[in-house]
C-alpha cells in the first residue's frame, strides 16, 4: 500500500503515512505539565509515520481546555522531554502543535483574565468546561495591534522550547478558531488596519507565527495546519477556497516540511472543496484528515491528491493503526465519553492486535 510506504518530509524521513492527528486529551496535571501518563499514550503510538502531538499552550493565560499542557515554562519543557524520549526510545518520531486558544478562553481558567481576539465577538451555541462546569463563552477584548508583536514573540519562544524538549519539529495551529484562525477568517475578525480587512492582512498573523518558528527550527522541521472549513468555535469565512490559495502559496513559498488542511467542516455546516486548491498551490507535502478511512486515504494517494493521511479518533483507539492497517484488521471503537476524563480509562488502555 502507498498508505504505507516511506515519505521524506522535510528533513525528516517516515516509514509510512499513516500519521496520528493531534487530539487534545486534557490529561496533563493542574500546572500544565505533561505527565508520565501522557508518555506512555504516546509512546504507545510511535508506530505512526508521524505523531502530531495535542494542541499546546505557547503562552501562560490563554488556556481554554483546563487540563491541556503547556510549552512556556521549564517544568513544562522537562515533562514534554520525557515524552519525546519515550517515543524516540520506540523509534517514532513526533511534532508539537503550537497553539494559542484565543476566544476560547475563559477567564474562569485563565485567572480572571478576559480572553483576546482580533475582534470583540464570543463564541456561541456552545459552552466551555470549567472547575466550576461547563460555562457561556465570554466576549473577548480586541487585541491592539501592539499587542500582536508579544503573541509573536510569544509563539517563538514556545518553539524555542519545543526544541529543548527533543521535539522532532512543530506544527502552528492555524485551524479550528482558535486565535490564528480568528484573524484569517472574516466571520470572526471585523478589526481594520494591518490586521484586518484583506486576506493579505488578515493572513499577516499567522504568517508572522509561521516565519517566527521557521526561524527557530528551519522551514524543514515545520508545518501548519488550517480548516478553512470547519464551523467549530463559531467559525465562518466568505470564501474558504480564496484563503486556502493564499495561505498554500505562502506556505509553499517559505518552503516549509508540510500543510496540514483539514478538509471538511464537524457540523457539515459548510460544504466545499479545500483540498484541490491546497494542491495546486502548495509544492510540499500535502497531509489531510477528517474521516479517512484507510482505503480512502490509499487512493488519495495513489492518485496524487495527498501525500499523506492523519488519522485522530482511530488513531486513539487503536495504538497499532498502522499494523492493523496492513493486516487488513478490525479496528477498536472510540470510547468519546472518555475523550477528555482524567486517567488511563479510555486513553492507555486500548488494546494492541495480538501478536
Amino acid at each position: 500500500m502507498k498508505l504505507l510506504s516511506s515519505l521524506q518530509v522535510g528533513t525528516l524521513n517516515l516509514p509510512n503515512r499513516v500519521l496520528m492527528a493531534p487530539l487534545t486529551r486534557c490529561r496533563a496535571d493542574a500546572d500544565h505539565n505533561p505527565t508520565p501518563l501522557m508518555a506512555e499514550y504516546y509512546a504507545q503510538r510511535a508506530s505512526a509515520g508521524l505523531i502530531i502531538a495535542e494542541a499546546t499552550m505557547v503562552m501562560e493565560g490563554n488556556s481554554s481546555f483546563w487540563m491541556e499542557p503547556g510549552i512556556y515554562s521549564d517544568a513544562q519543557v522537562k515533562g514534554w522531554k520525557a515524552v519525546t524520549d519515550a517515543v524516540h526510545a520506540k523509534g517514532g518520531k513526533i511534532v508539537l502543535q503550537l497553539w494559542h486558544g484565543g476566544r476560547a478562553c475563559h477567564p474562569l481558567l485563565n485567572g480572571g483574565a478576559q480572553p483576546v481576539a482580533p475582534s470583540a465577538i464570543p463564541i456561541t451555541g456552545d459552552e466551555v468546561h470549567t472547575p466550576e462546569g461547563k460555562k457561556p463563552y465570554v466576549t473577548p477584548r480586541e487585541l491592539r495591534d501592539d499587542e500582536i508583536p508579544g503573541i509573536v514573540a510569544g509563539f517563538k519562544k514556545a518553539a524555542e522550547n519545543a526544541k529543548v524538549a527533543g521535539f522532532d519539529g512543530v506544527e502552528v495551529h492555524g485551524a479550528n478558531g482558535y486565535l490564528l484562525d480568528e484573524f484569517l477568517r472574516d466571520g470572526a475578525n471585523k478589526r481594520s488596519g494591518p490586521y484586518g480587512g484583506s486576506i493579505e492582512n488578515r493572513a499577516r498573523l499567522m504568517l508572522e507565527v509561521l516565519d517566527a518558528a521557521i526561524s527557530v527550527w528551519g522551514a524543514d522541521r515545520v508545518g501548519l495546519r488550517i480548516s478553512p472549513l470547519n464551523s467549530y468555535n463559531s467559525m465562518i469565512d466568505s470564501d474558504p477556497v480564496a484563503i486556502t490559495t493564499y495561505i498554500a502559496e505562502q506556505a509553499s513559498a517559505r518552503r516549509i516540511a508540510y500543510l496540514h488542511v483539514m478538509r471538511s467542516d464537524f457540523f457539515q455546516a459548510q460544504q466545499g472543496d479545500v483540498v484541490t486548491p491546497a494542491r495546486q498551490h502548495f509544492q510540499g507535502v500535502l497531509i489531510s484528515n477528517m474521516g479517512y478511512t484507510a482505503d480512502e486515504a490509499e487512493q488519495a494517494i495513489t492518485e496524487g491528491k495527498l501525500d499523506a493521511v492523519a488519522f485522530g479518533t482511530s488513531f486513539l483507539a487503536n495504538p497499532d493503526l498502522p499494523a492493523r492497517i496492513a493486516a487488513k484488521a478490525p479496528l477498536n471503537a472510540p470510547d468519546a465519553s472518555k475523550f477528555y476524563t482524567p486517567g488511563p480509562a479510555g486513553y492507555t488502555d486500548y488494546p494492541a492486535l495480538i501478536a
